[in-house]
Parts: C-alpha cells; structure tokens; sequence
C-alpha cells in the first residue's frame, strides 16, 4: 500500500487556515474575558449571597456542567432561533462558550474563595476595609492567585473545545480545515497540519496566561511559583 503525500496541496490554502486561526482566537478572546467576569460573579454569590441566588448560580453551574456544549451551542443558535430571536453565529458561539466556561470558571474560582482563611476577613475587618475592599484586594485577587494555574488550564481547553462550534457553521480553525480537506482530499495531511497549528496555538495561550499570571501577581513572580 503507498501514499503520495502532499502537503503542499493543504499548504496552498494558507489564507483559508489564517482566517481560521485568527476566528478561534477572537472566539477564546471573548470567550475567555467574559467567562472570567461571569464565574468572578457568580463564584461570589454562591459563596456569600442571598439563598435565592445561590440557588439560581448553582442551578446555571449543575445544568452547564451536565450537558454537551454541543447542544448548547444548537440551542443559542438554532434552538432559540424558533422563538424568533436569531443570532449571527459567531455572535452565537461566543455566547455559548462564554456560557459554558463561565460554570466551570464560577466553580474553580469559588473553590480559591473558600480556600482564604477567616483569620484575614477578621483582619480586614479590623483595618476598616469596606466590603467592597474587602472583596477586591483579600478575597478575589488571592483566590485568583491560588486557582490561576487552574483557570490557565481550563482556559487552553476553551480554545480547543471552539472546534465544536464549527459544527454549527462558525468558520474557525477546525472549520476551515473541513473546507480545505472537502477541495482538495488529503485527509492524512489536512489533519497533521491542523494538529501542529492546535499544539502551536495551545502553546500560545499557554506562555500568554503566564506572562498576565507574572504581571498580575507578582509574589508569584518573585517566588518563583509556578503560572
């Protein structure tokens, strides 16, 4: 059995695979700032809010966390789209990734909040910070700091799992290479090269979490403390 390899032919559509890359990347952008704001929130509430809304933030936790983001994704773009309300796909995508990783960002980061010591609300207490301060600078901002090499982590899946959303007609990477693979046929070669670009990217994201985590932590940095 022989196979003539051809690289060149996948290589040759390099415009399509930039439009790709750079569509998966503005999806993780987005993605990934209002996920972050999002499980900021509602890692709050569920650990200091009124009962109502803790039972509201865990129900949007249990249910995110317990279905496909593949039917998420159906449901924002075409599911509601039923009801009337249509959505650009790409706006639509971007939604259902910020929906989903905004659940498991809520849980990473409630756990950090649960992790800082009482010993430091009573000393905030006893400074005058204000509730408001008290939030920012001895609770969030440590939380933060002890989950972030967790949220880096889930953050590098985010952008992998974008892939997904190619199922319902976004034209990122993985749907890019679909496009390609239809015109030209090379199976073998279509998916190497998308393999590379995802290992290459995932690296990208990685060392750009690691600069952030060394700039917005700086014990950390000098420490030594692994981002």
């Amino acid at each position: 059995m022989t196979y003539d390899f051809d690289f060149g032919a996948v290589l040759a559509y390099w415009p399509l695979l930039l439009e790709g890359v750079w569509t998966t990347l503005r999806l993780t952008f987005f993605s990934t700032v209002l996920g972050i704001l999002i499980g900021a929130f509602c890692a709050v509430v569920r650990t200091s809010g009124a009962v109502w809304a803790r039972s509201i933030v865990s129900l949007y936790v249990e249910f995110i966390r317990n279905t496909p983001l593949l039917v998420q994704s159906y449901f924002l773009i075409f599911g509601i789209a039923s009801l009337g309300i249509r959505l650009p796909i790409l706006l639509g995508a971007t939604i259902a990734l910020t929906v989903n990783i905004g659940a498991y960002t809520t849980e990473i980061v409630r756990a950090g909040i649960e992790s800082i010591h009482k010993g430091q609300l009573e000393a905030a207490a006893c400074l005058g910070l204000s509730r408001t301060q008290t939030y920012l600078h001895v609770i969030i901002r440590p939380a933060l700091e002890r989950v972030y090499p967790a949220l880096s982590s889930q953050y590098v899946l985010l952008m992998l799992a974008s892939s997904i959303v190619s199922s319902v007609g976004v034209g990122e990477l993985f749907g890019m290479s679909n496009r390609i693979q239809s015109a030209t046929f090379r199976n073998f070669e279509i998916f190497v090269v998308l393999g590379v670009i995802y290992l290459l990217l995932a690296v990208l994201v990685r060392a750009t979490f690691a600069l952030l985590g060394f700039a917005m932590f700086p014990r950390r940095r000098k420490l030594g403390t692994p981002i």
